[in-house]
């Protein structure tokens, strides 16, 4: 805020007025004279003196006021400008996003072949793969957006979770952007960024998404039904016990010998089209289990075995060596297909079936809750975002789904974040001192960093899951035990 110019009065000279004592005269009386000539003078300067001085306030006033218009006019043509980084596992991403959700640029580069080439991430060559495109991502994004990093508001950059390998690749170039530019730089959550870039794509929409929402975020490694009340408010309903269904899609994509040179995801949903969904009755994950049926976590693990089994006993497992793809698509080309078929439609149901449970339970403590928004990689998948429409439609809550192209890890997810926590003033770093950190330094990742806390009630059925478990078990120890002794005493009857 600008501070108002100090007003500058005129001068005026009075000349030196030789007065008379005061007169015995009454009030009345001295009103009824005539007033000297040099008194009308006087008050004819002072009346000018007043005009020229409310004048000359006015000007100041005016010229103030235009000088504040001004100011707000360059404050609001120079936009917030965000530029994120994303490097959490084999995606090398960037992008510039403005705080009305409009992308001035974008650049990513995928390892995905090197994946496929050895069967998946292996850190060390992720790492090498972001060294070699970190510098050009950067560039060819800021270069579309045409910005120089002193344009920029901010540099946010995934710093967990994720491979601490790739994740220091990003964080040390967004330092050094950020340095140059004089800009602070924005430490963001990886789950945070999915879980929030459907806010952008609303309001870029001209429509919004308000703040609780209920968010499902399924990805190769996380799998997490998230109670979102604000920025940086979460509450955990429900995590997998096990491994996350993204990790089970490519697992599955292997065993049944599929080029994994899109993903594993795709593949599997690409194959599961020409099969059929009830050829392989699998098991539907905690389902009938009494106690784990009620709370929101996941299990995919033996829904893996399960396919696994199915595999080993119709068309053989796939040879172990990386991009092998096993055994030829022929007479058992059908067969994949059922099986991909049938554990897409397992792996589907399990996930609906907790997010009802997650829905109910944030009704408890938030009935004002409305929307339910699924993100990470596997929420690109059409038969889990139909399945999904549904739920939402029979619970009468809205349901958000980013475009496939933001439910993979980009960099636009990652400059949202950032803008958010810019915006509300949360969790903002300051600026680089310098653009490499000095020898010795320690440089913040976060490999494993949970999103939020876990909600009291998920921990209170994990409680009561361990406690039946533990009395299970010693209901089985005395029985064997009584077994034991009576198999001794039969015996000793004998002797």
């Amino acid at each position: 805020m600008l501070a108002p110019p100090t007003l500058l009065s005129r001068r005026l000279a009075v000349l030196p007025l030789r007065l008379s004592p005061p007169s015995p005269l009454s009030r009345a009386a001295r009103a009824a004279q005539p007033r000297p000539a040099l008194y009308d003078a006087v008050d004819k300067r002072l009346h000018q003196h007043q005009h020229h001085a409310d004048a000359d306030a006015d000007a100041a006033r005016r010229r103030f006021s235009a000088r504040l218009a001004s100011t707000s006019a360059a404050q609001s043509s120079r936009r917030v400008v965000v530029l994120g980084i994303e490097t959490s596992c084999d995606d090398t991403a960037a992008a510039v996003v403005t705080e009305g959700g409009e992308v001035l640029g974008e650049a990513i580069l995928s390892s995905v072949d090197l994946q496929a080439k050895w069967g998946g991430v292996v850190p060390a060559l992720a790492q090498q793969a972001h060294v070699e495109a970190i510098d050009k991502v950067v560039g060819d994004t800021m270069a579309s957006a045409g910005l120089r990093p002193e344009d920029l508001s901010a540099v946010a950059v995934t710093i967990g979770p994720g491979l601490s390998l790739c994740l220091k690749v990003g964080v040390l170039k967004a330092r050094e952007v950020a340095h140059e530019g004089g800009v602070p730089l924005v430490p963001v959550h990886h789950m945070e960024a999915h879980a929030t870039v459907a806010r952008m794509l609303c309001h870029a929409g001209g429509e919004s998404l308000e703040f609780p929402f209920l968010a499902l975020l399924v990805s190769g490694g996380h799998n997490l039904l998230v109670l979102v009340e604000g920025l940086g408010r979460y509450k955990i309903l429900g995590t997998t016990l096990d491994d996350a269904v993204g990790e089970a899609y490519d697992k599955v994509a292997r065993l049944l010998g599929l080029d994994l040179s899109r993903g594993g995801g795709p593949a599997v949903e690409a194959l599961a089209l020409r099969g059929d969904a009830s050829a392989f009755d699998f098991p539907v994950p905690l389902k009938n289990s009494r106690d784990k049926a009620k709370n929101c976590d996941f299990s995919f693990a033996g829904l893996k075995t399960s396919v696994r089994t199915a595999v080993e006993r119709t068309i053989g497992l796939p040879s172990a060596g990386p991009g092998d793809r096993g055994p030829e698509i022929g007479q058992s080309e059908q067969l994949r297909a059922d099986i991909a078929a049938s554990f897409q439609r397992v792996a589907v149901e399990h996930l609906c079936l907790r997010t009802r449970t997650a829905v109910s339970w944030a009704r408890q403590t938030h009935p004002e809750i409305k929307s339910i928004v699924v993100a990470g990689g596997v929420a690109a998948n059409k038969v889990l975002r139909a399945n999904l429409e549904s739920l939402a439609a029979d619970l009468d809550m809205d349901l958000v789904c980013p475009p496939p192209r933001y439910c993979t890890d980009n960099g636009v997810m990652v400059a949202w974040a950032g803008l958010e926590r810019l915006r509300s003033g949360v969790g903002v770093g300051a600026v680089p001192e310098s653009a490499k950190p000095a020898e010795g330094e320690w440089v913040e990742l976060r490999p494993r960093w949970p999103l939020g806390e876990l909600d009291e009630r998920c921990s209170q059925q994990r409680q009561n899951i361990k406690s039946a478990k533990t009395k299970n078990m010693k209901m089985s120890l005395t029985q064997e035990t009584a077994l034991l002794l009576a198999a001794d005493g039969a015996r000793l009857q004998r002797t």
